[in-house]
């Protein structure tokens, strides 16, 4: 049995006929298109799955689509143009195949919302449920701190 969910997506009003065991990534990816979130390891894991939900990440794979009712969701493609953190992460060639970077960038978003400055441990700590198994884990450390000076001079 589906039913209507009405929610947010990247600023824009949206609904969805889902099932009550569909995904927020499933709906995401299957209703509208937008693929930067990508499930991989399907448990909440690795973190490419990873949207913000009213400004808090969570792991779409597990987030039920039916619980998005009412809520902000911002996916990776959310604008017209790059943010800063997208910025930095291309100007540290902070990835290789690319297949986890929009989780990163998202939890990048999420942690200088509430650390605009922080350190390289709070960086490694709180990106510590991302993986990326090319180990580009230098250059996103680097892409995080430039992403937070980018911030902090606007």
């Amino acid at each position: 049995m589906r039913r209507t969910v009405k929610f947010s997506v990247n600023g824009q009003a949206v609904e969805a006929q889902v099932a009550p065991h569909e995904t927020l990534v499933e709906v995401l990816r299957d209703a509208f298109g937008l693929y930067g979130a990508r499930e991989s390891c399907g448990q909440g894991l690795c973190g490419c799955c990873t949207v913000l939900v009213d400004g808090t990440a969570v792991s779409g794979c597990l987030y039920l689509a039916a619980l998005a009712e009412g809520a902000n969701v911002t996916t990776v493609e959310e604008g017209d143009e790059l943010d800063a953190v997208q910025e930095a992460f291309i100007e540290r060639a902070a990835f290789q195949c690319g297949f986890c970077t929009p989780g990163f960038v998202l939890m990048t978003r999420q942690l200088l919302d509430e650390h605009p400055d922080p350190s390289e441990d709070e960086i490694r700590h709180y990106l510590s449920g991302n993986l990326c198994r090319c180990a580009a884990y230098p250059e996103i450390i680097e892409a995080v701190k430039l992403a937070a000076h980018k911030r902090r001079k606007k």
